[in-house]
């Protein structure tokens, strides 16, 4: 970078170049910035604000695996938005990432120590997978150091550390009963970083890239529920977007699969669908570039992003169960039975009206 007043510009123009030389056009680095303010429920007025904050920074980044599937990791290699060869070389500097990194060994290791000496306190650290502690932690082991070990040196000296995916952010399916290795959420483990959790399985990589973002464009990260999960894609139910939701309104539900309302596109609460217990953008944002989700792809929703998920919201194919104060069940029970009886009672009075009508005239 040159010395002087024009540093920042000048900074922001080699991002923007490198940008270009990868076949990022300005237009197409727009378009992620109106993305990204989209995903964040920002005005578009905020659209030039985040072209700035991403354009002139390079943050550093580092992603561990510890007891995971990596599918949150082929939920990055598949990030379209942008994609993930522009998200590693050019819109964060990402320095540690077993899968897709060239080194390995020493070198590797290298690499991710490096980072956390010389930048502490301002890289982002991305953690996948959970953590386990019984046994001070032998059952994870990476470079001859347990994950317990690597994730309270990282992420106790990272800016803020990401948890992706519902391994990492709740202990995911490792730490289902009956647990043998004592897994746990990055949090758990890690009680005082700053910690921004981002449940699903896998997570859906727009989330992450907008709390990269979001902490860019405003220097904090975004507002969080009591779970550490960021409001913009948290905030809602999976109900309360869902597109069969009419149909759940309606009282038509798929009761089983292949039926003649499965087909019909109808409402798969009756089939198990955990979607009014469950919290996340899914119908919104999708994946694969937004091109469908589960539910749409006529599937239920398992309730992944949710705590303890493989225990509470299990059997997957069968309804909630009565949830106190939640209610669900007697809509769903009385909603299809009181719009019959609403339906009846409407053709009792316009059989009525007709039948009056002809009298009527006839007394003319």
């Amino acid at each position: 970078m040159k010395s002087g007043d024009n540093g920042g510009a000048d900074e922001k123009s080699d991002v923007m170049e490198a940008l270009e030389k990868r076949g990022v056009s300005r237009r197409d680095f727009m378009k992620f910035c109106t993305a990204m303010a989209a995903t964040l429920a920002l005005p578009a007025s905020f659209i030039p604000k985040i072209a700035e904050a991403v354009g002139s920074q390079k943050p550093y980044l580092v992603w561990l695996e510890f007891q995971d599937c990596a599918g949150d990791t082929e939920a990055l290699l598949r990030a379209t938005k942008p994609t993930v060869a522009q998200i590693v070389l050019d819109i964060f500097s990402v320095e540690y990432h077993e899968t897709i990194m060239t080194p390995s060994g020493y070198n590797a290791e290298k690499s991710l120590q490096d980072v956390v000496k010389n930048h502490k306190g301002k890289y982002f650290a991305v953690v996948e997978g959970s953590i386990p502690v019984a046994d001070d932690g032998v059952y994870c082991c990476i470079g001859g150091r347990s994950s317990l070990d690597i994730a309270r040196e990282v992420c106790g000296n990272a800016a803020a550390t990401i948890a992706v995916g519902t391994c990492a952010t709740y202990g995911g399916i490792p730490a289902a009963a009956p647990n043998p290795t004592g897994a746990v959420s990055v949090k758990e483990a890690v009680p005082g970083a700053t910690v921004v959790n981002i449940p699903g399985c896998p997570m859906n990589v727009e989330n992450l890239t907008a709390c990269v973002v979001h902490y860019l464009t405003f220097g904090s990260l975004p507002s969080m529920d009591e779970l550490g999960r960021p409001y913009f894609a948290f905030g809602k139910r999976i109900h309360d977007n869902c597109e069969r939701r009419g149909h759940f309104d309606a009282g038509q539900f798929a009761r089983q699969w292949g039926d003649e309302g499965h087909r019909q596109g109808w409402c798969l609460y009756e089939m198990g669908c955990k979607g009014p217990e469950t919290f996340h953008n899914c119908p919104t944002v999708k994946y694969n570039d937004g091109t469908s989700w589960p539910v749409q792809a006529g599937h239920g929703c398992l309730g992944c992003s949710e705590p303890k998920f493989w225990d509470t919201m299990s059997p997957f194919y069968e309804r909630l169960p009565k949830v106190p104060g939640f209610g669900i069940e007697t809509t769903a029970d009385k909603i299809g039975a009181g719009l019959a009886a609403a339906t009846a009672a409407g053709l009792v009075i316009h059989g009525i009206g007709r039948a009056i009508s002809p009298k009527k005239k006839d007394d003319e």
